[in-house]
Formats: C-alpha cells, structure tokens, sequence
C-alpha cells in the first residue's frame, strides 16, 4: 500500500499527451524555420535562373557590378569600365541585388 502511494498511481492519457505536443511542436518547427528556408531558396534560384546582360548585381562578398555575359555556370561582372570578373552564379546575393536594383 505505501509503494501505491509513492508512485502517484496510474497516469491515464499521459502518453497521448506527450505525443500531441511533440506533434505541435514539429508542426511550429516546419511553419517557422523549415518553411521560410525553403522558399527562400527556391526564390534565390527562380532569381539567378533570370538574370540576364545588363543587370545590376551585388555579390554574397558585396561587390557591386552589370551583368556583361551569363553563361549556363558562370557570370561575367563588370566592375568597374573594361574591368570584368568570372564569378559563380551561386555568388549572387538576391537580396542585396533587389535593393540595388530599386534604387
């Protein structure tokens, strides 16, 4: 009879319990990090896909340039009058680029 006392009895629903908030808890995970970085992504790809001759862009290093030849791997960036650098299309920032771009 002490032994009934000290274990607090049977828990009835506990477990289910425990697995609806790990449930929850995965489903808030997807929504607020998975989710985002997903489309984020997949909008930086939509972006370099799209870029063509002429277009300002900014570097992931900062650099700031016009598109002056795409290729299906590699960007030429004309950095400053007949100055022109070979950069991977991976290294085009598109948030830095948008900005540029407004302005």
């Amino acid at each position: 009879m002490n032994i009934l006392l000290m274990t607090g009895g049977p828990q009835g629903g506990s477990g289910s319990m425990q697995l609806v908030m790990i449930l929850l808890i995965g489903v808030v995970f997807y929504f607020f990090m998975i989710r985002p970085q997903t489309k984020k992504l997949k909008d930086q790809q939509t972006f370099i896909a799209n870029l063509k001759k002429g277009d300002k862009v900014v570097t992931l290093g900062g650099v700031h340039g016009r598109l002056a030849e795409v290729n299906d791997d590699h960007l030429m960036v004309e950095i400053a009058p007949d100055v022109k650098v070979k950069m991977e299309k991976s290294a085009i920032s598109l948030e830095n680029s948008q900005k540029v771009q407004k302005a």
